[in-house]
């Protein structure tokens, strides 16, 4: 019995011999280079371990959608559905798209709002999801990304975005984000994204645009042609903080209203100074009162005749915008001239 076993392991040695030496190596190398090839997908169809669609993004690859798209803001919410909230609405602002998984800014006309149920409806996750992404898909929209996002993307753009915890916000981490592109000939580069849960969702439309510069230098022509259009102009003088001193940057506007005035020497200007409500009002009133004179006191000294002047303050009785952010604030902040002939 022992002969026998010692016999039969050594005819399986060489049969297992033989075998390695009848493989060819080159059919293993092929049987590699098939394996890594069938497990390569095209850009937008692999996933990434947390499900995520993910791939290389490629606007110049993306076809140009043919079906008529509308008009802004592209898409109808569906029947059932409406808007929680007033919709965020924008000419020109940014948003943020997961582009390769990385929340990335792009510029344009905005649209943002929270998704609800209309009265008497219920929410269904699955029905919006569906219909949007049908719809999308009917009128040539690619699929970009339909998954989450990182921490460390989240961090990286959440204090960039100054429409972070607004209305229809979406882009936070573990938040499952559906984003297309609609691409087209006559009206742009159309991004559309959304999300949703069982309470609710939320859908965001940007028309790409590149941004326009509107803000103008301030000179002698400009401030002619609005007091003889409009009868008045507001300008942004600097001044000292809490002071009547003209910067020298405020000295550059109160030149051009001098040469304004030197152009046309039938104009007669009352020169008004407004200011934000911070402080007390009485306060506001008397500094605005002491810079709208300091203006005047400043074109006599270029040669104006005082009796074409007069100065006049409002403080805070009339501001341009609400004085609830700083922004706002700034824009009250400011000397009206007022044709007075």
């Amino acid at each position: 019995i022992k002969t026998y076993m010692n016999k039969s392991l050594i005819l399986c040695t060489l049969a297992v011999l033989s075998f390695s030496c009848k493989q060819d190596p080159s059919n293993q190398e092929n049987q590699q280079e098939l394996t890594t090839t069938d497990t390569i997908a095209t850009p937008m169809e692999s996933e990434n371990s947390t499900g995520v669609t993910a791939g290389v993004f490629d606007l110049n690859s993306l076809p140009f959608a043919t079906a008529d798209v509308g008009d802004f803001p592209f898409i109808n919410l569906p029947k059932g559905l409406e808007a929680m909230n007033k919709p965020l609405e924008r000419k020109f602002d940014v948003c943020y798209f997961p582009i390769d998984g990385v929340m990335t800014a792009v510029e344009g006309k905005l649209y943002k709002v929270n998704v609800t149920n209309a009265k008497g409806e219920t929410y269904s996750q699955r029905y919006f999801e569906k219909s949007m992404a049908d719809y999308l898909k009917s009128i040539g929209a690619s699929l970009i990304y339909d998954g989450e996002i990182s921490k460390e993307s989240y961090a990286n753009y959440a204090k960039e975005d100054p429409n972070k915890g607004g209305e229809g916000d979406i882009g936070y981490a573990g938040e499952n984000i559906h984003f297309y592109l609609i691409k087209t000939k006559d009206k742009g580069n159309i991004y559309i994204q959304y999300t949703s849960n069982n309470a609710g969702g939320k859908l965001n439309v940007l028309q790409e645009e590149a941004f326009v510069q509107t803000v103008t230098k301030v000179n002698a022509a400009k401030i002619s042609q609005d007091l003889t259009t409009n009868g008045k102009i507001d300008l942004y003088i600097n001044f000292d903080l809490n002071k009547a001193t003209i910067t020298a940057d405020g000295k550059k506007i109160v030149d051009e209203i001098a040469k304004s005035m030197k152009e046309d020497s039938n104009l007669k200007l009352s020169i008004e100074g407004h200011t934000d409500n911070t402080g007390n009002s009485k306060d506001n009133l008397l500094l605005s009162e002491k810079r709208a004179q300091s203006v005047l006191t400043n074109l006599i000294q270029q040669g104006i005749d005082k009796t074409r002047l007069s100065s006049k303050g409002w403080g805070d009785q009339h501001p341009l915008a609400s004085n609830d952010n700083e922004a706002d604030k700034a824009k009250n902040r400011r000397v009206s001239l007022v044709k007075t002939n």
